[in-house]
């Protein structure tokens, strides 16, 4: 890419010596001698870089490093100054310029400048570029449903974007709890700042402390450095905690101190470090059973569900299943790069009306297995591999239990992932562990 930079400097023999430099560096110059041609320079041309006096008759550097600060995406400002006007620099550099060069100067020193600057603005411009991916993947206008259910939920969401209130997420593994926690956060004033996620079933209970709080060096055997915790890692932030009704009891009478006192200890610690975080939680367990039954606190229950949001099924919202199989459907064809451009009308009829226990994140999974077996521009049948009836598998008139079931598609998904039990989780909804537990 062509690197632009405009030079200007009232003293004409400086500007055509830093042009020729500039120049025999591979940049494209626009040289000016006076601050109003910098200043129509930068309002006209695209340029990464500006290299300004900061003392000018007429329009100053400040001026020009103002009317930089307007374009978008704006360029980088170095400022030229004697040495009796380091005071103007250092201010100049409170109202925005990216650096100072105080003259006089060696050429190789404003090349180490001006490149500095011009890696600065890359980096800039692609963080915020991601920025930008990130919300336009996770916003709330990207999530799908016309159903009554998610329209409610939708006006719910908004609502507490606005807020910083903590948000419990309740509904059946596989309904999109985290798109929704990543909505509510890309909705939020906090969008800018990060959102660091947490599966606390998928995390060994000997190692969840740690990871929530972080630790001194030392603090127990293998704490070979000190570490930050997740807690400190979204400071300004949100930090979503996914199934957390598989936190210890142990644990949550520390992260029930950390949301009264907001701060954190790290283990092994000996002050508090002060947080400013915003705490979503998910769950697909019914937290009032755990509480009855002595597995969960009551008063971290009621810290945490100060605004509770129900993510419907996929059962209880019939209109979004073809709707969101055809997004399935088109994003997995792109990816393949297969015109498959719908569901004959067999396909069509069984996603309707199979029961689909994982939610959305079965039907994503059955729809991408579908498009990579699918051979026509239709999915059929046969491609959405279907190995039950409607009333449960043809085996000569006889009906499995659910127990038989289960272990079936179990087994089924574990041998498409080829015995991968972190991917088997995902697909049917359940953490590692309760997979773990099945098979003890």
């Amino acid at each position: 890419m062509t690197r632009r930079i405009v030079l200007v400097d009232n003293d004409v023999e400086m500007v055509r010596m830093l042009e020729r430099h500039f120049q025999s560096e591979g940049w494209s110059t626009v040289a000016v001698s006076t601050g109003a041609d910098a200043l129509a320079a930068v309002q006209r041309e695209d340029v990464d870089v500006v290299l300004s006096d900061l003392v000018m008759d007429g329009v100053d550097g400040l001026t020009v490093l103002r009317a930089a600060q307007q374009r978008e995406p704006s360029p980088r400002v170095i400022l030229m100054t004697a040495f009796g006007s380091m005071e103007s620099a250092i201010e100049a550099i409170r109202h925005g310029a990216y650096d100072y060069l105080t003259k006089p100067f060696r050429l190789d020193a404003a090349t180490v400048a001006v490149n500095r600057a011009l890696d600065d603005r890359r980096l800039r411009e692609e963080n915020r570029r991601l920025k930008a991916e990130i919300a336009e993947r996770f916003g709330l206008d990207t999530m799908l449903g016309r159903s009554p259910a998610m329209l409610a939920l939708f006006e719910k969401i908004r609502a507490v974007a606005k807020t910083d209130a903590t948000v419990l997420l309740v509904g059946e593994s596989g309904t999109g709890k985290e798109l929704v926690a990543r909505a509510i956060h890309h909705a939020s004033a906090r969008r800018d700042a990060p959102l660091v996620a947490v599966n606390c079933a998928a995390i060994p209970e000997s190692l969840l402390e740690s990871e929530l709080f972080g630790h001194e060096k030392g603090a127990f055997t293998g704490a070979d450095r000190k570490r930050r915790g997740l807690l400190v890692e979204a400071h300004g932030g949100t930090l979503f905690l996914d199934e957390i009704g598989d936190i210890p009891l142990a644990l949550q009478a520390k992260l029930l101190r950390v949301l009264q006192d907001r701060s954190v200890r790290p283990v092994g610690g000996d002050r508090e470090v002060p947080l400013d975080v915003r705490v979503m939680c998910a769950t697909h367990r019914g937290l009032h059973t755990l509480v009855a039954g002595g597995k969960f606190r009551e008063d971290l229950y009621y810290r945490l569900a100060v605004i509770p949001l129900r993510l419907p099924s996929l059962r209880e919202r019939p209109d979004d299943v073809v709707l969101l199989a055809e997004h399935f459907l088109a994003r997995a064809a792109a990816a393949l790069d297969k015109k498959v451009e719908g569901f004959d009308k067999d396909a069509a009829a069984w996603l309707l009306r199979h029961r689909w226990p994982g939610n959305v994140r079965e039907l994503e999974n059955v729809v991408e297995r579908a498009v990579t077996l699918a051979h026509g521009a239709l999915v059929g049948l046969s491609d959405l591999h279907v190995e039950f009836s409607a009333d449960g598998p043809a085996r000569g008139g006889s009906r499995p239990t659910l127990a038989e079931l289960e272990r079936q598609y179990v087994e089924r998904v574990l041998e498409e992932t080829k015995g991968d039990k972190r991917s088997a989780a995902r697909i049917l909804g359940v953490s590692v562990r309760t997979l773990q537990r099945k098979f003890k």
